[in-house]
């Protein structure tokens, strides 16, 4: 069972996702917060795999909150995704550099919002596809480069780093490629060490300012 936690503000999103989320057979909420600081108290006390986050909230907003979950020497450190009403350029590329898993809209609906779930459990990364183009235009647009680091993959990752920049699973990857989903994991490790990236959106934000992937965006 994947264990979830909801942080929202508000009652009724979090009796919704909680009821679209129980419906799963694969997936567990353990525990619901109002706000970040409650949020944070729950994750030490529930220790979820994965924590849906909302931006806006009073006391400790989502963005501190996940700043906190994600510092290098928090005792749990769960996937964060970030649930929002705001698909606002500045938020995305903030939570971006402070460690999300992905990114999710309200309004996308029960089965995107399983798929968020399901993609942090395992290491992937889902971004709602609405703000997919925003996100992307934004990390290509945003922040320092650091080309020499490309010298650093081999072939074959730059070509891994390329396919997950553009939104594709681990399974997908591998199916794009003829390798296998072990593979895949093993050269997106390799690329997290030598990029000193967090996770796969770090990568994917590296890869979109370098010029790897996105030349249909």
């Amino acid at each position: 069972m994947i264990r979830v936690l909801l942080a929202d503000d508000q009652e009724i999103v979090r009796t919704g996702m909680a009821m679209i989320l129980s419906a799963e057979d694969d997936i567990q909420v353990v525990a619901q917060a109002k706000d970040g600081l409650q949020a944070l108290a729950m994750v030490e006390s529930h220790r979820p795999d994965v924590v849906l986050m909302d931006i806006r909230m009073p006391r400790l907003d989502g963005l501190d909150a996940l700043r906190h979950l994600t510092r290098p020497h928090a005792a749990h450190r769960p996937q964060v995704v970030m649930v929002t009403t705001f698909d606002d350029e500045d938020y995305l590329a903030r939570a971006v550099a402070s460690g999300a898993a992905g990114f999710i809209l309200k309004d996308s609906g029960p089965r995107l919002l399983a798929e968020a779930v399901r993609a942090a459990a395992v290491g992937d990364s889902l971004v709602s596809p609405s703000i997919t183009v925003r996100l992307l235009r934004q990390l290509r647009t945003g922040g320092s480069t650091s080309r020499a680091a490309a010298t650093q993959l081999s072939p074959r990752e730059r070509e891994v780093v390329g396919r997950l920049a553009e939104g594709l699973t681990n399974a997908e990857i591998a199916l794009a490629l003829s390798i296998t989903v072990g593979t895949v994991k093993t050269h997106l490790a390799n690329v997290q060490a030598k990029l000193g990236a967090r996770n796969r959106v770090e990568i994917a934000a590296w890869a979109w300012r370098n010029g790897l992937a996105g030349h249909g965006v």
